[in-house]
């Protein structure tokens, strides 16, 4: 049974000022969360025009992450598992993502986000049909309430207390109990997860990790989109495409490091696989 899961994602600033503080957002927790690249490959990169999103960008890319898989790993999934490959297509105020692992070639995991400027209270901006809409499961994240579960940690925790924040450059803050409904500017990113892994016996348990992490990740990057909101506010998209430009170039010489040594169940496994799915995303693509 394939997933649909939508997250609201609330944000005190403009649709507009959202395109500057995502990206830099991207390229911040780039340079705080990765540490190397084994075999990031850009398959293609170029501008696209259809139309369902208008014109845009697209990239395809490969992950390659075999060498860094635990003998007991490779025993129950070959190293190919951790070969992930990804094509985004990024035309803001829409962006869609989708993420297969050739291994499991029945996995398939897409986002679809649309940006508006609202407080959350569009019900159906992805166009869903009436069974699509009945299987949906909606949540409204609230960015000033810090995580607090292990995933969180994982994706890279935003530590500040909004209830206390208040940017210098812009007046905006603190975030107090129904800010929502009160703040100027406002937009809201929804979310569209759907998540297809049907395998017996782990899917279920698959689908609700990447749930979690997804979630986290989520969270804790809108969370950083605000609290650095005085270090990219008054950037322009050419500023932030030369930061671009400079950061991919200093990725591309690093090597990707992740820790396995305290994972030693199946479960660790699948929670290994699920991070390495949020990682990429956070690391490579716009969220």
């Amino acid at each position: 049974m394939v997933l649909i899961k939508e997250f609201r994602i609330v944000m005190p600033i403009s649709l507009e000022e959202y395109e500057i503080a995502q990206s830099y957002m991207v390229l911040k927790m780039q340079q705080e969360n990765t540490t190397s690249t084994e075999g990031i490959e850009v398959l293609e990169n170029r501008p696209f025009e259809n139309d369902a999103y208008g014109k845009g960008h697209y990239t395809t890319k490969v992950y390659r992450l075999q060498s860094k898989a635990p003998t007991w790993l490779k025993k129950i999934a070959p190293a190919q598992a951790l070969v992930m490959q990804e094509e985004a297509w990024n035309a803001y105020p829409k962006c869609k993502s989708v993420l297969k692992c050739p291994h499991f070639s029945k996995f398939q995991l897409t986002i679809e986000s649309v940006h508006r400027a609202d407080n959350g209270c569009s019900e159906n901006v992805h166009g869903l049909s009436k069974e699509q809409l009945a299987a949906r499961q909606v949540e409204c994240i609230d960015i000033s309430f810090p995580g607090k579960d292990g995933w969180s940690y994982l994706v890279g925790r935003c530590s500040v207390d909004f209830s206390n924040f208040k940017s210098g450059r812009t007046d905006r803050g603190p975030l107090l109990k129904g800010w929502q409904d009160s703040c100027k500017p406002v937009m809201t990113a929804y979310k569209l997860m759907t998540i297809d892994a049907p395998y017996w016996g782990f899917g279920r348990q698959l689908e609700q990790a990447m749930l979690a992490g997804e979630r986290a990740l989520f969270l804790e990057s809108h969370r950083h989109c605000f609290a650095w909101i005085d270090k990219w506010y008054g950037m322009t998209l050419q500023q932030i495409y030369e930061l671009e430009q400079r950061n991919d170039s200093m990725l591309d010489e690093y090597i990707l490091v992740f820790v396995w040594g305290h994972i030693s169940t199946n479960k660790g496994w699948i929670r290994s696989f699920c991070f390495l799915i949020a990682f990429i995303r956070d690391s490579r693509s716009l969220l």
